[in-house]
């Protein structure tokens, strides 16, 4: 009876994807990759309060506005495949008593299951609009905010395209990713779990073909919502891996403002990586 409404969602909607034809192009080609970091949606922040109001239909406006700033910004590239990085607390709550995976209580906008079909139904409308600029390939990180609900949210979109043979999915329970494009190594995970310095030789360790066969690595990590700079940079370059943190298009919430935590930059990143070299362009839509 819970999830009555998403059964009905998927029963009335899910199509057969025909295949995107793509205009060919003798450009050097690249990877799109879109990555909406810690959309929390189900977070609530009241404008009095915080100064900044959020909820889910503010989470979903500026995923969507940010995609279609993403894409403009890399109309310039000929680009032959994307990734879309999905997880990473897409939804605020993990249960149906308002707490995060480890039991932590936060203020909500909405019932959980709200949250998941909100979810779903963005989600379902980024593959879409992705898709029609490549093959794409999905790749879905856990985290601490929704670690079962997440995970699940991941396998009902892979079921809603189970007939578009151009969208792959890599959505298993495995912490940390990793994705090679050209001779681009790629590795994701949230953030909430090995150190900082520690995911380059974990990717080398885990990911031993992909290493060997790339020459250009990079870990993109979450969680903070902001980015961690070393002197002029906002990424950290280690031997042979650049690790960097994404920023969060998600305002602070009433405990995140009165702790301080209430000026990071709101935003929604993306990567533009070439096939036969490395990542060539970082784009960024401000909120």
């Amino acid at each position: 009876n819970i999830f009555k409404q998403v059964y009905e969602m998927i029963e009335e909607y899910s199509p057969t994807y025909k295949i995107v034809s793509h205009k060919k192009d003798k450009r050097e080609p690249h990877l799109f990759i879109f990555n909406p970091a810690d959309i929390h949606i189900g977070k609530y922040a009241n404008e009095l309060e915080t100064g900044d109001g959020y909820d889910c239909e503010t989470a979903v406006s500026r995923v969507l506005e940010g995609l279609e700033g993403l894409i403009e910004k890399s109309s310039g590239f000929h680009i032959d495949r994307v990734k879309f990085d999905i997880g990473n607390d897409v939804l605020h709550v993990d249960n149906v008593y308002s707490t995060t995976t480890k039991g932590t209580y936060v203020e909500s906008d909405g019932k959980w299951w709200e949250h998941f079909e909100i979810a779903l139904k963005l989600y379902v409308r980024c593959v879409e609009r992705l898709r029609q600029i490549a093959p794409l390939d999905v790749v879905h990180s856990m985290s601490n905010h929704d670690y079962q609900s997440g995970f699940h949210l991941a396998h009902a979109l892979k079921s809603w395209f189970r007939n578009a043979e151009d969208v792959s999915f890599d959505i298993g329970v495995a912490h940390r990713k990793y994705y090679m494009y050209g001779i681009n190594l790629i590795g994701t995970e949230h953030g909430d779990g090995a150190k900082f310095d520690q995911l380059p030789l974990l990717m080398a360790q885990e990911a031993p073909k992909f290493w060997s066969a790339t020459e250009y690595r990079y870990f993109y990590v979450h969680h903070l919502h902001h980015k961690i700079k070393w002197k002029w940079q906002e990424a950290k370059d280690y031997n042979g891996v650049v690790v960097e943190y994404l920023r969060s298009p998600s305002s602070p919430d009433s405990w995140h403002s009165r702790k301080g935590f209430s000026c990071n930059q709101k935003a929604v990143e993306g990567f533009l990586h070439s096939f036969g070299s490395g990542q060539v362009a970082r784009l960024t839509h401000y909120f």
